[in-house]
């Protein structure tokens, strides 16, 4: 967890919730987006550095298990990036802190800890089969 991280955490936890639509859970946000901004951005430039390393002239170095391991952990970072965003336009639009499945409200403490959460604990621990998958099953 980066510093900016720490402290919006902190600060949220330490009062009591005052809604899920205040400038605390934007400022939580935005440290979030900013430490995944910079998580990207590290693990990007890493990538590039040594796929240029491992280059031997007839390919570009991204065949190499350190190179797949860098881009796999940029893909992620960039899901997580993401996923920031997402949460700062559910912020927008209102809904942030609503669980997008049954529509119940999100702790604030799962919040304060993930605030890119979508969903309440108990849809969050259920299976969710996509129609294509439900039918197939029901073969």
């Amino acid at each position: 967890m980066f510093p900016e991280e720490r402290e919006s955490l902190a600060a949220m936890t330490s009062e009591p919730s005052a809604g899920t639509r205040g400038p605390r859970w934007r400022a939580l946000l935005e440290a979030h987006w900013q430490a995944r901004v910079r998580e990207v951005t590290e693990l990007s430039l890493a990538y590039h550095v040594a796929a240029a390393a491992a280059s031997d002239g007839t390919g570009d170095g991204a065949d190499q298990p350190e190179t797949r391991v860098l881009l796999g952990r940029t893909v992620a970072a960039r899901r997580k990036l993401a996923d920031v965003e997402d949460a700062l336009g559910r912020l927008a639009a209102g809904r942030f802190g609503s669980c997008e499945q049954c529509g119940s409200a999100i702790p604030a403490g799962l919040l304060a800890s993930a605030p890119e959460t979508r969903y309440c604990s108990r849809c969050d621990a259920e299976p969710v089969l996509v129609p294509a998958v439900a039918g197939h099953l029901s073969r």
